[in-house]
Formats: C-alpha cells, sequence, structure tokens
C-alpha cells in the first residue's frame, strides 16, 4: 500500500519513480530528442535553406544574401514556367491512372488469386527484381526497343503490320510516360497488396451469401477497403513523378520539359535562387496534393 501511495504521489507531482527525482515529462522529451534532432537537421534544415537561398539575389559571379521576390515574380510571371508546370502535371496525372490501374490489377491477383502464401512471396519477388538494378538503367533500357531500328519496329516492319518506322515511339511523350510508368509502378503495387492481404475474406462470403456478383463484391467491398493503400501508392507515385527530371530528359530527347528538369538547368547554370524558388514553389504544390489525398483518404490504420 505504502509503494502504491508513493507511485501515485509521484504521478500526481510529476516525479520519476527511478528515484532520480527527474520529471516524468523531462525523461519523454529527452527519449524524443534523438529523432527531433535527426529530422531537424536532415529534413527541417535543407528545406529551411532552401526558402532562404530563394530569396537571394545573384549573377553569373556568385550569390548575395538578400530578402528579394525577384525569383518568385519571375518564375509565377513568366508563360514559359507556367507552360512547364501544366507539361509535369500532365505526365503526372497520366502515370498516376496507368499505374493505379495496373498496379490494382497485379495486387489484386497476388492477392486473392494465389493461394499460396509462398507462391504469393516468390511472384512478389519477382516483380521487384528490376529494382535490383538503378533507374537509369532501367530506363536506358528502352532505348534499343523503342528506337527507330529497335525490337519493336523492327518486329513490326517484318511482319508487314507497317511499312516505315514509327517515329513517336522514342524520344517523346510516349515515351517518358512509359519509362515512368515502368519505373513506378510497383510503388502502387506494394502498399495495395498490403491493404487487400488485411481484407477479411470472411466479407467475401457475406457478399455471396448476400447474392452479389464477383463485380459488385470487387465495387462495394474490396476497392473501398483498399482505398488506403491506393492513397498511399498515390502519393509515391505523385511525388516521385513530380521529381523526375532524368527520365523526361533522355526518354524525351529534349523535346519535353518538366519542373525537376528546369531546376536541374538552372543549377548547372549557377542559377541557384531561383532554381530554390522552383523548389518551394513545387514543394508547396506537392504538399497541397498531398493534403488533398489525405482529406478525401484516411491513411492512418495503414502507417
Amino acid at each position: 500500500m505504502a509503494a502504491i501511495a508513493s507511485s501515485e504521489t509521484d504521478q500526481a507531482t510529476g516525479k520519476s519513480a527511478s528515484g532520480f527525482g527527474v520529471p516524468q515529462y523531462l525523461i519523454s522529451y529527452l527519449q524524443a530528442a534523438p529523432l527531433v534532432l535527426i529530422l531537424g537537421f536532415f529534413f527541417l534544415l535543407p528545406i529551411t535553406m532552401i526558402a532562404v537561398v530563394s530569396f537571394w539575389d545573384y549573377d553569373f559571379a556568385g550569390l548575395y544574401p538578400a530578402f528579394l521576390t525577384t525569383n518568385y515574380t519571375d518564375t509565377l510571371g513568366s508563360w514559359v514556367t507556367w507552360k512547364t508546370y501544366l507539361n509535369t502535371l500532365k505526365f503526372t496525372a497520366i502515370v498516376w491512372a496507368l499505374t493505379l490501374v495496373i498496379g490494382f490489377w497485379v495486387a489484386y491477383f497476388l492477392a486473392f488469386h494465389i493461394r499460396r502464401t509462398s507462391t504469393q512471396m516468390i511472384l512478389f519477388l519477382v516483380c521487384t527484381v528490376p529494382f535490383m538494378t538503378s533507374n537509369i538503367i532501367r530506363m536506358i533500357s528502352w532505348i534499343p526497343v523503342l528506337g527507330r531500328n529497335g525490337l519493336v519496329n523492327s518486329t513490326l516492319i517484318h511482319m508487314g503490320l507497317i511499312p516505315k518506322p514509327i517515329e513517336w515511339l522514342l524520344y517523346s511523350d510516349f515515351a517518358v510516360v512509359l519509362a515512368m510508368v515502368h519505373l513506378y509502378t510497383l510503388f502502387m503495387v506494394t502498399p495495395i497488396f498490403n491493404t487487400l492481404m488485411r481484407i477479411d475474406r470472411s466479407l467475401f462470403e457475406a457478399a455471396r451469401d448476400a447474392g452479389a456478383s464477383g463485380w459488385q463484391i470487387l465495387w462495394n467491398v474490396v476497392i473501398p477497403l483498399a482505398k488506403p493503400g491506393m492513397a498511399i501508392g498515390t502519393i509515391f507515385v505523385v511525388t516521385l513523378v513530380m521529381a523526375d527530371f532524368s527520365t523526361v530528359q533522355v526518354m524525351s530527347g529534349g523535346q519535353s520539359a518538366s519542373i525537376a528538369l528546369m531546376m536541374k538547368n538552372q543549377m548547372s547554370l549557377l542559377q541557384y535562387p531561383a532554381a530554390a524558388a522552383n523548389a518551394v514553389v513545387l514543394l508547396i504544390l506537392v504538399l497541397l496534393m498531398v493534403s488533398a489525398i489525405l482529406r478525401v483518404v484516411d491513411i492512418r490504420k495503414e502507417l
């Protein structure tokens, strides 16, 4: 009884029961301190520096600390920048739609049509094999396939289906979208597969007993329960596509543009404040898109 009373007294006074007299709230702060320091140094500090540099002045000789809004007015007041943003959003929307459809059906097949867990894991690992190489290698591997004398054109000409090579297969928006879908589909498959594996199979039996068809079960049971996984995959794909510059540069042959590619070109010209301003605008745009997704779908139970 005395020990219980002492413990209650310590809790009431906010002191630790360890006997050292350290307040309990201080122990909690000390436990959270390493994570706060890591996030602050590797996440908040770089973003803060980008925001600060976006207001600096610059010329061909160097950077000059100041507080100017010129970089933002030049960025938001240029029709070229707006056109580039729209082009980036176009790539993002197309790639998101394709990866969502492909990723959902791949995850659905693995979750519900493969009965053995070992087979599911083997097939899932097969999907991840291409990710054992770099994005650049997987992207460049499409060039001999889609090129003027590549595998696709050579096969179609040999079969007599086309009289001459198809020019738009490579170095076009089609090639950019195809490469991005190839690169980022797994980021949609993984969270959706994880969500589908958590669905209680007894719900399907209950729906069948109620007279639901297979498509009704898919539309009214599977898809609503898979929305958190779709939302997580959407966040992955959207952020990756918005930040991708190498795929746009290589697969379009320099004929298309994106915000990330524009920032890369600005940094190569030592225009760091202008690139930082574009980075801040892009970050705000991505955060708005992510917040819109989170308002539609609650993903907390998946995290």
